[in-house]
């Protein structure tokens, strides 16, 4: 069993939000002459949900809002040493990854994104002890949707990809690549997508195990 990360184990949308109330909060002095809400609402919208790296999205918000005393690097370096401190799972993670390892499945983890950045939000998470393998992209020199990242999981895992199921909620990245590369896809449902095809379709992680009591028979 493989998962993706953010979106799926972590609830990235909700641990922005935490973040970006608690960056404001740090930086005050240098912030407070925007209004919270503006700062949080144009956040989110320049992060298109964690596709646009935060240099960018620093670089932008301190030209449109005129800020001074603070530089984009710096926002940027706080935003990678304090957002593991905003992770916020989603629920029922833990138990769900204990239930599957009481099946005696190998779990694995497979996230496009910066190596430490997003160790240190697996961390926070408390479940790096869950996985017998972790790949993060910067670190793999490869990411998702690209085959190779999947077959390597395997091959740490030492299964077959019709012994595997991958469970992430990109239609594309996720679902698709992970059934292209021979496994079976479920799709942890996001509103920001509908019509998308995967094998099995969740709406909470511990619907997981249920997946895996059908396919066992």
């Amino acid at each position: 069993m493989v998962f993706d990360l953010d979106g799926t184990l972590l609830n990235r949308d909700a641990s922005v939000k935490i973040f970006i109330e608690n960056q404001y909060e740090r930086l005050n002095k240098w912030l407070n002459h925007v209004p919270i809400e503006k700062y949080s609402k144009r956040f989110i919208e320049l992060d298109n949900r964690g596709y646009v790296w935060k240099d960018k999205v620093y670089q932008q918000l301190v030209d449109e809002f005129d800020m001074t005393g603070v530089t984009w690097e710096e926002l940027l370096q706080d935003y990678i040493s304090q957002f593991h401190s905003s992770c916020v799972p989603f629920p029922n993670l833990i138990s769900t990854l204990e239930k599957l390892k009481g099946y005696n499945l190998k779990l694995g983890m497979i996230t496009n994104g910066k190596g430490q950045f997003q160790l240190d939000n697996i961390k926070s998470l408390g479940i790096e002890r869950y996985f017998e393998t972790i790949l993060i992209s910067e670190w793999e020199g490869m990411k998702k949707p690209e085959p190779p990242i999947f077959q390597k999981a395997l091959k740490n895992l030492n299964v077959l990809p019709s012994e595997s199921i991958y469970a992430g909620d990109h239609p594309v990245n996720d679902v698709e690549a992970s059934q292209n590369a021979g496994m079976i896809g479920v799709w942890k449902r996001d509103s920001q997508w509908d019509n998308v095809k995967a094998d099995f379709k969740v709406d909470d992680l511990e619907e997981i195990p249920l997946i895996i009591d059908k396919l066992r028979g």
